[in-house]
């Protein structure tokens, strides 16, 4: 996913934000079904890769797009794409 905001947020607030957002929207039960976790965090690019299961594929996007601040900056996160497996993944992104 591609992460805009006037200053980029590091590792920890981007992914704690995350989770505040779908805890939030669906509580510690829905927040728990997710299996939300981050494989990449490129600040160069600005971008992110994170993973969660493909039940809650749903619930994690409604959350991301809920989210308008990492940090106290303004933020916009764009999916990018969706793939199954991380090698589809990287291959498609280049």
């Amino acid at each position: 996913m591609k992460v805009e905001s006037e200053v980029l947020p590091s590792e920890r607030d981007f992914i704690d934000s995350v989770w505040t957002s779908v805890t939030r929207l669906y509580g510690e039960v829905g927040a728990s079904q997710t299996g939300l976790s981050l494989i990449d965090f490129d600040i160069e690019r600005k971008m992110a890769v994170i993973r969660v299961s493909l039940a809650s594929l749903n619930m994690v996007r409604a959350s991301l797009a809920a989210l308008t601040s990492i940090a106290g900056k303004e933020t916009a996160l764009q999916v990018s794409s969706v793939s199954g497996t991380l090698k589809a993944l990287y291959s498609n992104a280049k």
